[in-house]
């Protein structure tokens, strides 16, 4: 059985379920339109680190963090692109800025859903000076949770293309001591290593390091996964449209958590063009991602 549940709060969510199959989802449109936590098939696959989920000034550090329009960190927090410049700090601004609830239900047989979105306002245009309208879309059905994707360029007709990227940013719930056999799936040979900003031979993750820091830079694919020993064991799957190229893996020494993390252009795009997407005014542009066990 679907069902959707507003829940009030310091920090007001709302409770994506499907008790049919002990999944839920509670996502936290003010913090960024975050999803916050993910349950599927009884298990709670993300960590978040309460304290500064309920703190507003700061970065949420945990569940699934929205990276647009820029993933990964600018060169001196700055870019150039179609003409235009600004500053804007690592991962862009929609993970910091409170998105509205325009939607939810449940459509048997979609599942539970809801949508949130994000429009240009003052606070953006001067960071970013293009009109836009983005919107989340999660639906949980069974044991995955679908999260659909809208960019919508509205700026004049006219204006120059809309330079961005889209990024998310699971943290999934790893202890210390899982960690030695848990696991990425990748065909990646190469990777650049942001901890020492060297690119090197990849040939495996030793996620028991200090600082874990990955750009896996031939992936191959729009798609990887989790898996953890345990016990119990669990393979949790990410997978996304097909402009998800760049994938990066992150963990850090006493957190419980390994980020692995679908973006569709690696950091500082913004200013090098690599794999950007260009968006004309009045068009917009359709992706998605699915976490899943």
């Amino acid at each position: 059985m679907f069902s959707v549940k507003q829940i009030e709060g310091a920090i007001p969510t709302v409770e994506l379920a499907d008790s049919g199959a002990s999944s839920r989802a509670v996502l936290a449109p003010s913090r960024g339109g975050i999803l916050a936590e993910l349950t599927l098939g009884g298990r709670e696959l993300l960590y978040l680190d309460r304290a500064t989920f309920e703190d507003r000034s700061a970065n949420v550090r945990g569940g699934n963090p929205v990276l647009f329009p820029s993933p990964g960190k600018l060169a001196g927090d700055a870019w150039s692109s179609s003409g235009a410049h600004g500053q804007m700090r690592q991962h862009g601004f929609a993970r910091t800025l409170p998105w509205s609830l325009d939607d939810h239900g449940t459509a048997a047989p979609g599942g539970a859903y809801a949508r949130l979105a994000l429009r240009s306002s003052e606070a953006t245009r001067a960071q970013y000076p293009w009109d836009f309208r983005a919107e989340l879309t999660y639906t949980l059905r069974g044991t995955a949770l679908r999260i659909d994707v809208r960019v919508t360029n509205e700026s004049d007709e006219g204006a120059p293309p809309m330079p961005f990227g889209v990024g998310f940013h699971p943290y999934f719930a790893v202890s210390q001591a899982d960690k030695p056999g848990a696991s990425i799936e990748t065909r990646a040979t190469r990777a650049f290593d942001n901890t020492t900003k060297q690119e090197a031979p990849f040939s495996g993750l030793d996620l028991t390091r200090p600082e874990v820091d990955l750009h896996l830079l031939d992936h191959g694919s729009t798609e990887s996964a989790l898996s953890i020993e345990g016990p119990p064991a669990a393979r949790i799957a990410v997978r996304g449209s097909p402009e998800f190229t760049h994938w990066v893996v992150w963990t850090l020494q006493g957190k419980d958590f390994v980020c692995l993390e679908p973006w569709t252009c690696p950091g500082d795009a913004l200013n090098t063009g690599e794999r950007l997407i260009h968006l004309p005014s009045r068009q917009t542009q359709a992706l998605w991602i699915e976490l899943s066990t």
